[in-house]
């Protein structure tokens, strides 16, 4: 009779061999046994307790000790001396400044994030089609380098309202003025006497007197300084249409550097005013429009013979565009964001990128061979794939700007910092910026923490299925 083996057998015998493998994949291998002393394989759990025991006081001290310590202070008044239970959580929600600060940290919270992601997507998906896109990542990548304070300084300069200081206000006049000019004389008017031949109506400046055809018109402005026009053109008298079918004029500031000169006449060191826009009404209506030219001079050709009111617009005198007030009260919360995006937006590329580089070639190119245009492929395949990727991101970003701090502080003027204040800002100016309310300040503290804890155990427990 034959014998039958199911697995290896001790020598001598037809059991197997103690602690070796039966050979099936089904059976489970045994854990290492102790030794016969009855002593634990590997080192001592006293051990490990021995070498972790740095990091867990480390861990105790900068982390537990002072969240404990923030939810005991925040029970107390500014003093520190008198109990208030929940007198300071119910702060937050009545004070009309704190809950501008909540109103921004939902703002942040539903805009910064979103942005930073969806540009991390774009950018990673257009590197991987162009041909230096190492340089490109690079580039976009680089502000990560620079810290947050000096991200805030830069900006601080960028965002300045002359657009000889500020890069975005120097691109935007750039941009208006290709379109529209800009020139104007903000503060200029008529003498206010019963000489002047002109006068102010609903903020145009028209001529007293109605003008005939071929005779020049004589408007002069006074208001504005000398030195604002020491590149422009002295003033020259427009000379008449002896054929009478034409109206000229000049337009000329009637000041004299030092004094001097005559009224209401063209002296040798006047100035022209250029691009003045004027216009010929007769019968309440415009029957005519020119421009002057550089010293002041304009000329209606081909007007009929008749008596004609000259004027000057009101858009002549309003001030220049001289671009987007960024540091306002309207706009001073989107222009920190913008500021955020540019810092992050590159740490969003690198990791929405390296997501990208795990999905199979094979699903992307199955569909283009069936038809699938690249925006198809892009929606349906690319985005699905990086779903747990773009989430990751964009949980992180929640973290950060529920946190945001530097930029807030160095970006936003003082004016305007009660316009742009966020929770972790508020903490800081309420405990230590000039509040002295500590009380205030950790419960202010605690809150955030609460804010900022559900992302952090969503991002842990992903972080964890990722590893299974």
């Amino acid at each position: 009779m034959t014998e039958r083996l199911d697995g290896p057998q001790a020598p001598g015998g037809d059991l197997p061999a103690a602690g070796a493998p039966s050979g099936r994949p089904d059976t489970p291998v045994a854990d290492p046994a102790p030794d016969r002393g009855g002593h634990r394989l590997g080192p001592s759990p006293k051990l490990a307790i021995l070498f972790l025991l740095p990091a867990l006081l480390l861990l105790g001290a900068w982390v537990i000790y002072p969240i404990v310590y923030s939810i005991f202070r925040s029970l107390y008044d500014s003093t520190g001396d008198h109990f208030v239970g929940l007198d300071n959580y119910a702060s937050i929600f009545t004070d009309s400044s704190t809950l501008t600060t909540i109103r921004n940290n939902v703002i942040w919270v539903v805009v910064a994030p979103l942005i930073v992601t969806v540009l991390g997507l774009i950018f990673a998906v257009l590197t991987e089609r162009i041909r230096w896109a190492t340089a490109f990542k690079l580039i976009l990548f680089m502000p990560m380098a620079v810290s947050l304070l000096a991200a805030g300084v830069i900006f601080r300069l960028v965002y300045e309202q002359d657009p000889d200081k500020g890069v975005a206000n120097a691109v935007i006049t750039v941009v208006h003025d290709t379109f529209s000019s800009s020139q104007g004389y903000p503060g200029a008017r008529p003498r206010e006497n019963d000489q002047a031949p002109a006068a102010v109506q609903g903020g145009a400046v028209v001529t007293k007197q109605p003008a005939q055809a071929g005779q020049p018109v004589l408007i002069p402005l006074v208001g504005l300084k000398p030195d604002l026009l020491k590149d422009a053109s002295p003033a020259k008298a427009a000379p008449g249409d002896g054929r009478g079918d034409g109206l000229s004029g000049t337009v000329w500031l009637d000041v004299v550097r030092g004094g001097g000169g005559t009224l209401n006449q063209i002296d040798p060191q006047e100035k022209g005013l250029a691009g003045i826009t004027v216009e010929a009404l007769s019968g309440g209506a415009v029957k005519a429009t020119t421009e002057t030219a550089t010293d002041g001079t304009f000329h209606f050709s081909a007007l009929p013979a008749g008596s004609y009111v000259v004027r000057l617009p009101q858009s002549n005198f309003t001030a220049p565009f001289n671009g987007v007030t960024w540091l306002g009260p309207a706009l001073i919360t989107p222009a920190i964001i913008g500021a955020y995006i540019w810092v992050w937006a590159g740490f969003a590329m690198v990791l929405i990128a390296a997501g990208l580089s795990a999905i199979p070639r094979d699903a992307l190119e199955a569909a283009r061979i069936d038809g699938a245009t690249e925006w198809q492929v892009f929606r349906r395949i690319t985005v699905p794939l990086l779903a747990p990727v773009l989430l990751v991101v964009f949980v992180t970003m929640v973290i950060n700007v529920l946190k945001v701090f530097d930029l807030v502080f160095i970006i936003a003027p003082g004016s305007v910092q009660p316009q742009a204040n966020v929770i972790a800002l508020e903490m800081w100016r309420v405990s230590f910026g000039g509040g002295g309310n500590q009380g205030m300040g950790s419960a202010l503290a605690i809150f955030l923490l609460l804010l900022v804890l559900p992302f952090m155990i969503f991002n842990i427990r992903r972080f964890r299925r990722d590893e299974r």
